[in-house]
């Protein structure tokens, strides 16, 4: 008979940022570890989470596991028994480690011959005794961005249990009844109030708010409805939808009685999906300001009201912002004029601190606080921030001039790039520091400075996304968008080749200094250049990045940080483009390491729109197996061997000799220029493919009439360069082995 599931993980306050992930992962481990456990599963794993707790309910669940037959192979026949038939000390040995009889030996035929087995049958345990060591799972596969210890373990061999919380209570049922489990706190570490936490029956409502008895009091539950429907008696929310609903609704509500709306333009979506994580059972209030403070930039007030308060900004019906804010709580106040009184005071006094930094940071144009960037540490190894306003306004000149091809915007965008970083140096900015590069770019706009410097200085900190309407926008830029899309790529490129020269890449999930937006900024100028700014360019990462790097020399071990920088470039290139729908396997296809900075990624893009019509033909799959032969070829070799070869381009085709490998060079050479034409030109798509495609029938015929390690030496190296050119010449347009190899896996592992 199948039971209902349910898990809840009761915590001190996680971080709301946390919680949209972590909510994912629970369902995503309970479903893993019960799988684990060979527990079948007949419903998917619902999940649950409040800033207090992470909760995970399947309906069904078997009560027995299922059984488990195993087969274990040993020795060969030929070594297990002897002529006679009778076993060897090695065939005894593998019967008796199992613990079988002779007789329950069998004869196995693999793919590499005939071996000895024997076949097991382990019958499935109860599902309350694995259940235990299923939570233990889960409690060790949750990955948070910070763990902290709180000299609690768990008896699964494993030791210490860090948690991205201290766990206080835990709800663990099956079919209704407590599944036994124990966290086991440090003896030195218990007293009066630090005890064991031991699954149970018993949740927790809200920690204030209560309709009888102590608020924060143990709730007995018996199944799911009961714990939703007991939750809910006792103030707390269950279903974040339910929560982001019900705020939506009484933020609409509150604001049309106060006379206005919420600025959703400026709040944006990610306020309102925060919020449904800090609260479980969220009321909204209102309060206001003085009218003298609508004279501060709107920036200034909504990013005082939005990231300091959590404070929603009210506007008319003609988007201009109204004295009034919206808060949302996590009780229901006695006295809500009390709490809107307290909160206006808190607002009110940030909005003055606000006013003083203004005023003080007009008394001087902003180029006058370049000069004090020199006491701005950017990186220890790479100068001050006026260092880098110094190389950031020589690259964004020269892309401007040079790479763009606008020479008439050149000085534009080199003040905007000695100008991006003036604000760190201002009152405002070391108080918001949200607002770097914004408030440069309002100081500017103050100074009279023109729309294309003010703006590309208002928006050099964009793009951080790869999305297609990732900010900003073309209409946003108007007039700035080329002298924008200058400072912004010399500000992210001289970030990441100085970060990555001075050792800094990012690991795992820390990137503390936000190199994978920096990178994710690139790749959305690159791929949206033409859409943004109008331009017809097509740049390429090569240059840019040796550009970026001349403002560093003496680069000492360049070629190390490059190649790391190369490689994360490798890893955000995919990921852009899987952000924007296509097949991973076409993305791997065209992410060759060796060209990625000679192609531009729109060029890339085109290419990746035209490549699955020809993954479905004839001619692909032979292509791919032709390839995948060279691959194997050359993955004996070592490339250094032919390395001083291929960079001097040393000729080779005379000292080739049969004439099918004559054949294959010179059709190489034919097919070259059309097989890299959308890489180069980004046209010529379908041409390219099927060109390649007529190399496939050459290069079965090579490798059927030429053997490659040949033991004259100069012709296996000049066999060796022929398979070389080939890879090259191919993969200038796409792998085709990695999409044959993806499909492989997927086969197998239907099969």
């Amino acid at each position: 008979m199948d039971r209902e599931l349910l898990i809840e993980i009761g915590t001190e306050e996680i971080p709301a940022s946390w919680l949209p992930g972590l909510t994912a992962q629970i369902g995503t481990a309970v479903e893993a570890r019960l799988k684990d456990a060979r527990l079948s599963v007949d419903e998917p794993v619902e999940t649950y989470s409040t800033p207090r707790r992470l909760a995970a309910r399947v309906g069904k669940i078997g009560e027995r596991q299922s059984d488990l037959e195993e087969l274990v192979t040993g020795p060969p026949v030929s070594a297990a028994f002897a002529a006679d038939g009778t076993l060897t000390p090695a065939g005894a040995g593998f019967a008796k480690k199992q613990g079988v009889a002779e007789s329950a030996l069998e004869r196995i035929t693999t793919a590499k011959g005939e071996y000895i087995g024997v076949r097991k049958h382990q019958r499935g345990k109860t599902a309350v005794d694995v259940l235990p060591d299923v939570l233990a799972g889960v409690l060790r596969t949750l990955a948070f961005p910070k763990q902290m210890r709180w000299d609690a373990a768990l008896n699964d061999g494993k030791g210490d249990l860090p948690f991205g919380r201290p766990i206080r209570w835990i709800l663990y049922l099956y079919g209704g009844r407590v599944v036994p489990f124990t966290i086991s706190r440090a003896p030195l570490a218990q007293g009066p109030r630090v005890q064991d936490v031991t699954a149970g029956a018993a949740t927790y409502g809200h920690r204030f708010l209560t309709t009888s008895g102590r608020p924060g009091r143990a709730i007995k539950v018996k199944h799911f409805d009961d714990y939703r429907k007991r939750l809910a008696e006792n103030f707390v929310v269950l279903e974040r939808s339910e929560r982001h609903d019900r705020i939506a609704r009484e933020l609409d509500a509150e604001a049309r009685r106060r006379g206005g709306r919420i600025a959703r333009a400026l709040v944006g979506h990610g306020m309102l999906e925060e919020v449904p994580d800090l609260v479980e059972y969220p009321v909204v209030i209102s309060g206001g300001f003085a009218d003298e403070f609508l004279h501060l930039p709107e920036e200034v007030l909504t990013t005082t009201m939005i990231h300091h308060q959590h404070f929603f900004p009210i506007a008319n019906d003609h988007g201009k912002l109204l004295p009034v804010f919206l808060a949302v709580l996590n009780m229901e106040p006695e006295h809500p004029e009390v709490i809107a009184r307290n909160m206006e005071r808190v607002l009110t006094a940030r909005l003055r601190d606000a006013r003083f930094f203004l005023d003080a940071d007009r008394k001087m144009p902003l180029a006058a606080h370049v000069d004090r960037l020199s006491t701005v540490l950017f990186h220890k190894k790479l100068g001050s921030y006026q260092d880098k306003s110094v190389r950031v306004e020589k690259l964004a000149r020269w892309i401007c001039a040079e790479v763009f091809g606008r020479a008439d915007l050149a000085d534009h965008a080199a003040e905007a790039g000695r100008l991006c970083k003036a604000d760190l140096a201002t009152d405002m900015v070391r108080e918001l520091t949200e607002l770097q590069g914004t408030m440069g770019g309002i100081y500017a706009r103050d100074n009279g400075r023109p729309e294309e410097v003010w703006k590309a200085i208002y928006y050099h900190h964009l793009p951080v996304g790869v999305e297609v309407h990732a900010s900003p926008t073309k209409e946003q830029l108007g007039k700035a968008a080329i002298t924008w899309a200058a400072v912004s790529l010399a500000d992210k490129l001289d970030t990441l080749v100085g970060m990555f020269w001075a050792g800094e890449r990012p690991t795992g999930s820390r990137d503390p200094l936000g190199l994978r937006r920096a990178m994710n900024g690139v790749m959305r100028i690159l791929l949206d250049l033409h859409d943004l700014t109008g331009l017809a360019v097509k740049p390429t990462l090569g240059p840019l990045l040796k550009a970026a790097s001349e403002g560093f020399e003496p680069l000492q071990k360049w070629e190390a940080a490059y190649a790391a920088l190369l490689f994360f470039f490798v890893e955000r290139y995919r990921g852009a483009f899987e952000n924007r729908g296509y097949d991973k396997r076409n993305v791997r296809a065209i992410t060759d390491q060796g060209i990625i900075t000679q192609q531009n990624p729109e060029f890339a893009r085109r290419i990746l729109d035209e490549l699955p019509s020809f993954v479905r033909t004839a001619q692909f799959d032979q292509l791919a197996q032709a390839f995948k032969r060279v691959k194997n070829i050359l993955k004996k070799v070592d490339y250094l061997e032919f390395r001083n070869d291929i960079i001097e381009k040393r000729p080779f085709e005379n000292q080739l000799v049969h004439p099918s490998e004559i054949a294959l060079a010179k059709m190489l050479t034919e097919k070259r220029q059309a097989i890299a034409a959308p890489v180069e030109f980004g046209k010529g798509h379908q041409r390219a493919f099927a060109e390649a495609a007529t190399l496939a029938a050459p290069i079965d015929e090579f490798f059927r009439d030429v053997m490659v390690m040949d033991p004259n030496p100069k012709l296996k190296r000049a066999r060796l360069r022929l398979m070389w050119e080939v890879s090259a010449g191919i993969r200038r347009l796409f792998d085709p082995t990695e999409i044959i190899s993806a499909e492989e896996e997927q086969d197998q592992g239907n099969g």
